[in-house]
């Protein structure tokens, strides 16, 4: 599974899907969904898309590229899709959260901390709370 986790960090602005990462961790591709949802608490496809989400984190505090770039940089191939993701994922769209201006500065473990997405407020609102 930390192979497979591994595969998603270095090459998640590229295609993924279940059959390659499950070769990767030598298991089915039922069994992969599984045991990597167990062991990291979320999905592999959502982990991809929360990874490429805090890519597109950065890229959006740190330059001044256009929203549809660094949605295409990340791996999304629609706009809508990045926006709506980057919106469940962060809770703003990708423009307010450009617009929120620049970070604190602070130790980078405590940025790192403070900007990671969290799927808690995801969670409430798929419990409807």
């Amino acid at each position: 599974m930390l192979r497979a986790r591994d595969v998603i960090d270095r090459t998640y602005a590229q295609p993924l899907d279940i059959e390659l990462l499950a070769g990767v961790a030598c298991v089915s591709e039922a069994h992969f969904i599984r045991t990597f949802r167990s062991t990291f608490g979320e999905t592999p496809h959502r982990f991809l898309q929360r990874r490429r989400v805090e890519r597109a984190m950065f890229m959006l505090r740190e330059t001044d590229r256009s929203i549809t770039d660094i949605c295409l940089d990340v791996g999304f191939a629609s706009l809508g899709t990045f926006s709506r993701t980057f919106r469940d994922i962060v809770g703003v769209n990708p423009t307010d959260y450009r617009e929120r201006g620049d970070i604190m500065i602070a130790p980078t473990c405590f940025t790192m901390a403070w900007t990671r997405p969290s799927s808690f407020g995801e969670a409430r609102r798929q419990n409807g709370q």
